[in-house]
């Protein structure tokens, strides 16, 4: 699990320059590879720290890191995944096709929960597929819990989910009007690869991403076509469930894009990440000083730009500025 998290950083870094050219949907603001890869960085780093053979213990210790410091949609639905598929795998000290797929399924319900408004074509959809594979070859009679029951699970996650990434251009229809594929959808499908060369001891598929529409073309950064308004706000707030209930419904009055999960039990109830596009910041953030106390408060303005994010190896963790204005 260590060497996937690293695994992943290094080709999210790789590829980040590529995944922000693409990224159109929800916001056309280019920075969907810098936040994964910053996100997995955290991720990366926080398990480097643990010294443990429980899975589950691991991953929900990168989950909780990738949450606190998740870098907008791809990123904290990144974060709310890897939360997810921690859970199941507590207990276990080694993964095998069932509990693989059944990470993946908890993940998946997990996921598609987090968002007020789920859109298909994206990210969700590709993890979704990735679940479906996984569950299908897992479930099959011959399956068992032999570590080639477990290559044949994970290659069967990788090829569903790269047919759903092939599959976001014609369900979005701004990815269908700029023939790309979903920027976070291709981002999670570099994750899934990582994950399998990382658990049977074998290389990145380079051919994986060969043919994508929008990938493969020289310096395209699609995103600056748009002038998107608005910004993204983020913050960690210790609310109960009733409480938080009510504040997502109120951000989904104001704007779109509303993630909110759990990230860490509390006496008071739970510490729930938010995350929401607004086109005033000033009424979301009275809304969520309302609501409690809220710390680790971003504001970043939704406007297209060109992060410079170099490619890095394995172990590299980033900081590269976001734009954000940090309060609190």
């Amino acid at each position: 699990m260590k060497r996937w998290l690293s695994k992943a950083e290094e080709s999210l870094g790789n590829h980040s320059d590529r995944l922000n050219a693409i990224n159109i949907f929800p916001v056309a603001d280019g920075d969907t590879g810098t936040n994964l890869y910053l996100t997995m960085c955290a991720a990366s780093r926080a398990a480097q720290e643990v010294h443990s053979a429980d899975l589950g213990e691991l991953l929900a210790v990168a989950g909780r890191a990738a949450m606190e410091d998740a870098r907008g949609n791809s990123g904290t639905l990144f974060a709310v995944f890897l939360a997810a598929v921690a859970e199941p795998l507590h207990g276990s000290s080694r993964l095998t096709s069932r509990l693989l797929a059944s990470a993946l399924h908890r993940a998946q319900i997990r996921s598609w929960s987090a968002l007020s408004d789920p859109v298909p074509g994206t990210m969700l959809s590709v993890l979704e597929a990735a679940a479906r594979g996984a569950g299908e070859t897992a479930g099959a009679p011959e399956s068992d819990d032999s570590n080639q029951s477990l290559a044949k699970t994970l290659q069967a996650a990788v090829e569903y989910a790269l047919e759903a990434v092939v599959r976001t251009e014609s369900q979005l229809g701004a990815l269908t009007e700029a023939k790309i594929v979903d920027a976070g959808g291709v981002g999670f499908l570099l994750i899934m690869d990582a994950l399998r060369a990382s658990s049977l001891g074998e290389e990145l598929q380079d051919e994986l991403l060969d043919g994508l529409h929008g990938y493969d073309i020289q310096a395209p950064h699609i995103h600056n076509g748009g002038d998107p308004d608005g910004v993204e706000i983020m913050c960690t707030i210790v609310l109960s469930p009733l409480d938080a209930a009510t504040l997502r419904l109120h951000l989904d009055e104001l704007g779109d894009s509303v993630i909110m999960s759990a990230v860490t039990e509390v006496p008071e109830g739970y510490r729930w990440r938010v995350h929401v596009h607004v086109p005033d910041p000033e009424p979301a953030l009275r809304l969520i000083h309302e609501a409690g106390e809220p710390v680790n408060i971003t504001v970043t303005q939704l406007a297209p730009r060109l992060p410079e994010v170099e490619s890095v190896g394995a172990g590299s963790s980033g900081s590269e500025g976001s734009g954000d204005q940090r309060h609190g």
